[in-house]
């Protein structure tokens, strides 16, 4: 199906985002594009556990975390426990002794070391707090069920070496993030957004790429998940266990609380 100049107009606002206003109501909207990029995201959620995935309201993940400098590895890895309650709630547990642990409850975030609960340096949680919003669990979940979502089926292509359907999702205040669907399995290859830094007004592109799917409970979860910041490996985490819906108690997002889970 051929996008029309409008809808082409309206994805580049979604890759521009917050430098613009939201898309004029006077715009046509091609309603069979609106419905093929419906149809996509709906097999995604399907392909994902359908009601499982849905459903989802607490996540307990252990496995091992890697970042990188400009591409580059600068660790050997550190392992990590986290424990997240749908939508904002979450506790990271870093190191073999667990000694370093950040936990985020709505917007707030502290790091608890030997010496004690601190607030989170502004820079890390605003770094977090974006992450979040941009997730796929919130888009998916979230974004999808608000007022004034806006839905762009932008064709067939290929990334990460597969074929893939792409979709660009754009909430009602023009933030964009562009899915990017296998057409074999339909489940999440890639995610994409872009933010422009409120410093030097760069624009930053963000992608994650989703790999090694198992099913677990009834939903499909990828135990590789690599993150990339302006074209650059920044981040690889890989899953050794995860478990759903164990009923994470709320002590464990109190950062008064030492108690491990």
């Amino acid at each position: 199906m051929k996008v029309s100049l409008a809808i082409l107009l309206l994805a580049a606002v979604a890759l521009a985002q917050t430098d613009s206003a939201p898309p004029s109501p006077s715009i046509p909207v091609d309603q069979e594009n609106v419905k093929r990029a419906r149809a996509v995201l709906n097999q995604t959620i399907q392909a994902l556990g359908g009601s499982a995935y849905l459903n989802i309201q607490d996540i307990s993940q252990e496995g091992r975390t890697y970042s990188f400098y400009h591409g580059r590895p600068n660790s050997l890895g550190i392992l990590f426990w986290r424990f997240y309650r749908f939508p904002d709630k979450e506790r990271l547990e870093l190191t073999k002794q667990r000694d370093v642990i950040y936990v985020y409850n709505g917007d707030k975030g502290t790091e608890i070391t030997y010496k004690g609960p601190t607030p989170e340096d502004p820079k890390d949680l605003t770094e977090y707090l974006r992450r979040r919003h941009f997730s796929l669990d919130w888009v998916l979940r979230k974004w999808l069920s608000e007022p004034g979502v806006a839905l762009f089926y932008e064709g067939q292509t290929v990334a990460e070496e597969k074929p893939v359907e792409q979709v660009t999702v754009m909430n009602a205040h023009n933030e964009g993030v562009t899915l990017y669907v296998s057409t074999d399995d339909h489940l999440p290859v890639k995610k994409t957004y872009s933010w422009r830094d409120p410093t030097d007004k760069q624009r930053n592109i963000e992608d994650e790429v989703y790999d090694n799917y198992r099913e677990v409970q009834g939903v499909m979860t990828p135990y590789t998940v690599t993150r990339f910041y302006n074209g650059d490996m920044s981040g690889q985490r890989f899953l050794t266990a995860v478990t759903y819906n164990q009923g994470i108690a709320d002590s464990q997002f109190d950062p008064a609380s030492s108690k491990k889970p």
